[in-house]
């Protein structure tokens, strides 16, 4: 080892000795081309470019997996399962098992599958599902996504034509038209209303969402109906958390208001009531009202006109009067890792409604111009956030 002449003895003995063994030295400024950091991020930049190019394989890889009945397959054989085990399981030809190889190779990329390999043996690796494929089995007593997962999964072509409009309707100034109506002359809404398909998968997927529901706001602290005697689920669809509510918090009565073609064929069973109406022209009046998964579908102008609507409804604040909203708030402190997710829904959200997912000083500037005095991010959870709005 070159030590310098110059270096003082009690670092030369720290050296020699082994003790010191971290350098420190002036930067020496260079010439800067940006040639040597193109050059070395260049492989790197090339395969996130392709990533994102490519990223369309991700969802179709993750319907294939549902259209197998992978995650269910593996869950019911009650325990891990090889590559030969599940090819006949699934009754696909054994010609096909390497193309099954290289589906679960991806999909244990994922994360959706986990693969075993003992290191010891010459066993085949064996296949187990995970807390996400967990998510869209048969499992009783567990949160169930699958419907709502499966609604995204199906509508895709929808989606991405819509998507494809994207740079056009940017381009545009104040056209009223959404890229969804861009490309399909007509609203997610309105194509609901006439495919009877689209209507029944959309509720369904919905309807999902209950479970999910009930682990933000009611197993996370019912306090935020503490108070509460009656409360309206503005877009309530077939009343799945309505009912979820009343059978939580029995005292509070509960009312779902949603569009003629959603509730035509509800009937009013006593424990929960339906209104048919446009939340644009009345809200039924109550203690609180309810906005899951609202407000993002909507551009701020049209917000506003909701929440007015809202503040329309409900009690003053000494009367435990407010709004409760269930949506994203992009980049809270806590939701960090789940950011990605929230802005891949803030494009479709875009795409389909010219809606938004939206962070807390857009929704703070909500509102504001909508007339409320005060707002309460009472908690946080993954990708959501339970708001409480008061007049």
């Amino acid at each position: 080892m070159y030590i310098p002449s110059s270096i003082t003895a009690e670092k030369r003995s720290r050296l020699e000795s082994g003790e010191c063994h971290r350098l420190t030295c002036a930067a020496v400024p260079l010439p800067s081309t940006g040639l040597v950091s193109m050059e070395n991020k260049e492989p790197q930049a090339v395969a996130e470019l392709m990533n994102m190019a490519l990223g369309f394989i991700k969802p179709m890889s993750l319907k294939c997996a549902l259209d197998l009945g992978i995650a269910d397959q593996i869950y019911s054989h009650g325990r891990p399962m090889t590559l030969s085990q599940l090819q006949s399981a699934l009754s696909l030809p054994q010609s096909k098992e390497p193309h099954l190889r290289h589906l679960m190779r991806i999909l244990t990329h994922f994360g959706f599958i986990q693969m075993q390999i003992d290191a010891n043996t010459s066993a085949e690796p064996i296949y187990d599902i995970t807390p996400m494929s967990s998510l869209v089995t048969n499992k009783e007593g567990s949160l169930n996504l699958v419907s709502l997962v499966r609604f995204r999964l199906e509508s895709i072509e929808e989606n991405i034509k819509a998507l494809l409009c994207m740079a056009d309707w940017l381009k545009q100034g104040d056209n009223k038209q959404t890229p969804f109506e861009m490309a399909h002359g007509c609203s997610l809404w309105e194509m609901a209303s006439e495919n009877s398909r689209l209507n029944e998968s959309f509720n369904s997927s919905m309807a999902s969402t209950t479970s999910l529901f009930t682990n933000v706001i009611i197993k996370s602290g019912g306090d935020i109906f503490k108070g509460i005697e009656s409360l309206v689920d503005v877009g309530g669809g077939i009343g799945k958390v309505a009912k979820s509510i009343v059978s939580n918090f029995p005292h509070v009565k509960c009312t779902v208001l949603d569009l003629p073609h959603v509730v035509r064929d509800l009937a009013n069973d006593g424990v929960v009531k339906f209104v048919s109406g446009n939340m644009f022209d009345y809200i039924p009046p109550a203690d609180a009202i309810l906005l899951k998964f609202v407000l993002h579908n909507w551009g701020d102008d049209d917000c506003i006109k909701i929440l007015k609507r809202c503040k329309e409804a409900i009690s003053s604040t000494e009367a435990g009067g407010k709004v409760i909203i269930v949506d994203a708030v992009v980049g809270r402190p806590r939701a960090r890792e789940y950011e990605e997710t929230q802005l891949l829904l803030d494009m479709l959200m875009i795409s389909v409604h010219a809606g938004a997912e939206r962070d807390e000083n857009e929704w703070e500037s909500l509102f504001t111009k909508a007339g409320f005095s005060s707002y309460n991010i009472a908690r946080t959870i993954g990708l959501l956030s339970v708001i409480e709005v008061y007049p």
